[in-house]
């Protein structure tokens, strides 16, 4: 297929830009079947507003975002007092990071 530069405008600031045929290959390539609806620097602000994954989803675990909340609970072993990363439900023990570091 044989692509030509278009100018698109953009969604956010109006300004025209251009799609150039390299990247519009580009597109075709990945799969992408829409074009984009922003200029590069527009682009760039809505990816800073977002953070810089570009919106993807993080895996489990991924560790991303603020402080942890932590939650008080006794330790079912020794009896001092904890810190956890989880609400205790008091159906199962808890332990201090001592204690359950002893029980690996």
């Amino acid at each position: 297929m044989v692509y030509s530069d278009k100018q698109l405008a953009c969604v956010d600031c109006g300004a025209e830009f251009t799609f150039s045929s390299g990247e519009q290959e580009r597109f075709a390539q990945l799969g992408f079947t829409n074009e984009p609806k922003r200029c590069g620097p527009c682009r760039q602000a809505k990816k800073a507003t977002r953070g810089d994954d570009g919106g993807r989803r993080r895996p489990a675990g991924g560790g991303g975002g603020g402080p942890r909340e932590m939650f008080t609970a006794v330790c079912a072993q020794c009896g001092k007092q904890a810190q956890v990363p989880f609400q205790p439900r008091g159906d199962k023990p808890v332990y201090c990071s001592d204690c359950f570091g002893g029980r690996r």
